[in-house]
């Protein structure tokens, strides 16, 4: 399987139904496979690396109006983000980090670890 890059309509919509507000702010990795009904906000920046997985209806945000949060966020290469998860404004997942499905990210994750729950906990070393 090759990898193909996202089509974007004037919207921020790809055609595997997952939204990028503030494209302009959007860095994607290659091999990165991201689940419809995902939004992505990278008004203060996303980056996301080669190789990562996230799973469907998960929400990125780089900015947050209701607590004022803002700032960039990071996927590490190899990372796996669980479907229906939320990740905060300036968070970075660790490479080979996983996270489990309907989790609320609020906390750096460091590589090769296990988080899940609301908030997203250490649950062990990978």
């Amino acid at each position: 399987m090759t990898y193909e890059k996202p089509q974007y309509t004037e919207y921020g919509l790809t055609q595997w139904n997952w939204l990028v507000r503030h494209r302009e702010k959007f860095v994607l990795g290659e091999g990165t496979q991201i689940g419809a009904f995902t939004v992505i906000d990278a008004m203060n920046s996303i980056t996301i690396e080669d190789n990562v997985k996230v799973g469907f209806s998960c929400v990125i945000l780089s900015n947050s109006t209701i607590d004022n949060k803002a700032g960039p966020v990071v996927l590490k290469k190899n990372c796996k983000i669980g479907a229906n998860s939320t990740i905060m404004p300036g968070i970075t997942i660790g490479e080979n980090a996983v996270i489990g499905a309907n989790s609320f990210v609020n906390k750096d994750v460091p590589a090769n670890e296990l988080w899940f729950g609301v908030p997203a906990r250490f649950q062990k070393k990978l």
